[in-house]
């Protein structure tokens, strides 16, 4: 098994969610922001190449960031043939397309997309959250390569484990992805930032901080029991592995 972040970069984050490269400068009375990096990943198996998250939507020169990202790596965007959805707020769901003359251009159409059709049911409800953005969630929704996810947890072929952990949004999911003697535990916006293992916290930003509190110090001792490659999302230190000193 072979991991690579898709690094995006580093981001000032506003009340409405809006992203804004940390380079840039601040804007006058600009204030209240959180500092995040985004970063997909890109697991290499035998036969499969999978996309976990998807990013932000930004294009630079013409081209989706992310497809730059998968192409300097070494790959070719047109041969991933998975892509894990671990909950459907904008930044992680931006990248799997752009708008043309009012139509989404799916940058992965022949990709399978693994998603919660009870997470897309509750976030086509939140018109008033800044988190989701219903354009994409509209366009997402009418997607032909679709492949809904009913189980609160359940295994994708033989490589795969996932459960509907809940936390920071009511059906935000997790991933193992396993191989051979490694495991590679994605905790996605539960666990987004390493940060978030020094201090027992329910974040109010969670939509059940508690439930992702407890979730975090499971995994922790188990990512240390068991040797897991853990992969953080919104960390610039994007892989980690617990046992480290």
């Amino acid at each position: 098994m072979k991991i690579i972040p898709l690094q995006f970069g580093v981001f000032r984050v506003s009340k409405e969610k809006e992203f804004t490269p940390k380079s840039t400068p601040l804007q006058p009375g600009e204030t209240g922001y959180l500092t995040m990096a985004v970063c997909p990943f890109l697991v290499v198996l035998p036969n499969q190449l999978i996309l976990i998250d998807a990013g932000l939507g930004t294009v630079e020169n013409g081209k989706p960031t992310l497809l730059r990202l998968i192409e300097e790596a070494g790959y070719n965007p047109a041969d991933i043939n998975m892509i894990l959805l671990s909950h459907l707020h904008k930044d992680h769901i931006e990248g799997l397309g752009y708008f043309k003359e009012g139509a989404f251009i799916q940058n992965f159409p022949q990709a399978k997309i693994y998603y919660q059709p009870r997470e897309l049911e509750y976030g086509l409800t939140q018109s008033e959250s800044h988190s989701f953005s219903q354009e994409v969630l509209q366009a997402f929704a009418h997607l032909p390569n679709l492949q809904p996810m009913h189980y609160n947890s359940g295994s994708i072929g033989n490589h795969i484990v996932y459960e509907v952990t809940g936390g920071h949004s009511p059906f935000h999911q997790v991933f193992w992805i396993k191989s051979g003697n490694e495991t590679a535990f994605y905790g996605a916006d539960n666990l987004p930032q390493r940060a978030y293992l020094k201090f027992h916290i329910a974040y109010k930003t969670d939509y059940d901080g508690k439930k992702a509190m407890e979730d975090r110090i499971k995994w922790e001792q188990q990512a240390k029991e068991n040797k897991w490659t853990v992969l953080l999302y919104h960390d610039t230190h994007s892989i980690i592995h617990l046992n480290d000193n």
